[in-house]
Order: structure tokens, then C-alpha cells, then sequence
């Protein structure tokens, strides 16, 4: 594919990575942006293209990656690093930790974990220490599927226990 053929695809596809942009930003002005982003790096990287591919898809995925890289770093600028003895991260709250009313909460939604069936809990419970789904799987040799169904399902219950919390 030549430069011209390259520029002429990515300029009459310029209106599908703007709607595409606007599932993501939900904002016109940052899709716009997003848009314009990978349009460039699509330039940049133009060498990458194979040809006789989806033009179309590789430039959702540049675009995906982008949105993905600059939401990490959105959050990674939000979250500070307290080197006192406690070493807490903060992320710009001002909410109080360790108060009586947090304590119940907690207590409250380990009870209701602690109700769910072990098919739903250890999943669940290894999502929640960090784990990602294809570990997960493999730890309990089960298919990723059906590990995410499952974490689906505890939360669903965890909300309906606790509608409060939800």
C-alpha cells in the first residue's frame, strides 16, 4: 500500500474512529483527540500495516491502546505515595480509613463473602487479591470463562445482600 493509498484509507475513516473514539471518552472534544492521536501513530507506524488486513481493526486497536495507556497514566498521577511509617496510598481522598462505621462495613461484606459458595468465593476472592482471569483459570484449572461468569455471579450476589454498598 502505498502513502497515498495509506492517507486516503485513513482520512475515509476518520468518522468511524471519532464514533468509535466516543464509546470510550464519552466526550466529543476527546474523541476528537483520540481520533487525531491514532491517526498519527497510525502514520508513524504506517510500516506495520500488512496490507490485505483490516485497515479498519488495526486502527481500533492503535486507537484501544492509546485510550488504555492514557486512563493508566490518568489514574497513576491521581495516587500518591505516603513514605511514612504506615506507607498508605491515598488517591485524593479524604475519606477516614479506620473508623468504626468502616470496620462494620468491612466486617459486613466479609460475612457475605464468606456465605458464598466456595465456587463463586474462590474466584472471587482471588480477583480481589489481584489476580488476572487467565491465573485464575489456570489455578483452579477451569476455563477463563467461566472464571469471569463467576466473579460476574458473586458480585451480583454481594450487591443484592448488600444494596447498601452497591
Amino acid at each position: 500500500m502505498s502513502t497515498i493509498e495509506f492517507n486516503n484509507a485513513l482520512i475515509a475513516l476518520e468518522s468511524y474512529l471519532i464514533a468509535f473514539a466516543m464509546r470510550y471518552t464519552k466526550n466529543e472534544e476527546d474523541a476528537r483527540d483520540l481520533t487525531q492521536e491514532t491517526m498519527l501513530k497510525a502514520m508513524k507506524n504506517k510500516n506495520y500495516y500488512t496490507p490485505k488486513t483490516n485497515f479498519k481493526a488495526w486502527l481500533f486497536t492503535i486507537m484501544r491502546n492509546i485510550f488504555i495507556n492514557q486512563y493508566r497514566r490518568k489514574v497513576r498521577s491521581k495516587t500518591i505515595f505516603d513514605n511514612s511509617e504506615e506507607k498508605y496510598l491515598m488517591n485524593g481522598s479524604t475519606e477516614a480509613r479506620n473508623t468504626p462505621q468502616n470496620h462494620i462495613t468491612s466486617l459486613e461484606v466479609e460475612a457475605q463473602v464468606e456465605a458464598l459458595s466456595d465456587v463463586y468465593k474462590t474466584p472471587f476472592e482471588l480477583h480481589y487479591k489481584g489476580y488476572k482471569y487467565q491465573e485464575i483459570a489456570n489455578e483452579l484449572n477451569i476455563p477463563i470463562g467461566t472464571v469471569k461468569s463467576r466473579i460476574f455471579i458473586a458480585r451480583k450476589k454481594l450487591m443484592e445482600c448488600l444494596p447498601e454498598y452497591a
